[in-house]
């Protein structure tokens, strides 16, 4: 039996280049009844230590290193290690000066492209899609159909990239060469707001570069 997606939203700031923002994000729980894996831990330790349960948490995956995704990670993987195991926080190393803005001197585990987490008997396919921030990742379940993107893609458009360590040309690059080839039906797990699917943003592209989204 393959694993499921759970979601929950938690709700708290994001602040980078002296500004900060009350935002929404979303957290998604890959797996089944005995393991599972957390994608992005931002806000509250407490409501996604509750969602996981009497789990085994294999990994905290991080999809980048802005601290409305990560600011939690390192205390849920605590709270979830043992004597025996520690639970890493999978982090693409080119965020680690991200990371460092919020969780300094804290360690975690390279992921790399074309890595594959297994959690559940269910393939996540690590895709680096760069622009966002420079380490970027999105995951993609193919058994599940589904795809989640982090900030890189939302319903509408791509992530913003207006601030430091992002790029427009760059994530345009990654939606084009990366995502959007993913199959048409493939459903979009997004870090903010509401699905989609690479159906119905690929036909966009040209627009969002046309506007310089």
């Amino acid at each position: 039996m393959s694993a499921r997606v759970e979601h929950l939203v938690t709700s708290g700031t994001f602040s980078l280049d002296g500004q900060t923002f009350d935002v929404d994000n979303n957290v998604w729980i890959v797996g089944d009844d005995r393991e599972c894996v957390v994608l992005d831990a931002p806000h509250d330790v407490d409501a996604i230590a509750a969602a996981v349960g009497d789990r085994t948490l294999l990994a905290v995956v991080a999809t980048h290193a802005h601290d409305d995704h990560v600011r939690q990670a390192p205390a849920l993987a605590q709270r979830f290690s043992t004597p025996e195991r520690t639970v890493p926080v999978l982090l693409h190393p080119a965020d680690r000066e991200v990371w460092e803005l919020t969780n300094p001197g804290v360690a975690t585990t390279d992921l790399t492209h074309g890595e594959v987490v297994t959690v559940a008997g269910t393939e996540l396919h690590v895709l680096h899609t760069p622009g966002h921030t420079p380490g970027s990742v999105c995951l993609y379940a193919p058994t599940l159909a589904t795809v989640f993107t982090g900030d890189t893609l939302f319903a509408g458009g791509p992530g913003a990239t207006g601030r430091s360590f992002s790029d427009f040309g760059t994530i345009v690059a990654s939606l084009r060469d990366v995502l959007l080839e993913l199959p048409p039906e493939t459903r979009v797990h997004t870090g903010h707001g509401g699905d989609t699917t690479v159906g119905d943003e690929a036909p966009h592209l040209q627009e969002w570069v046309d506007r310089g989204h």
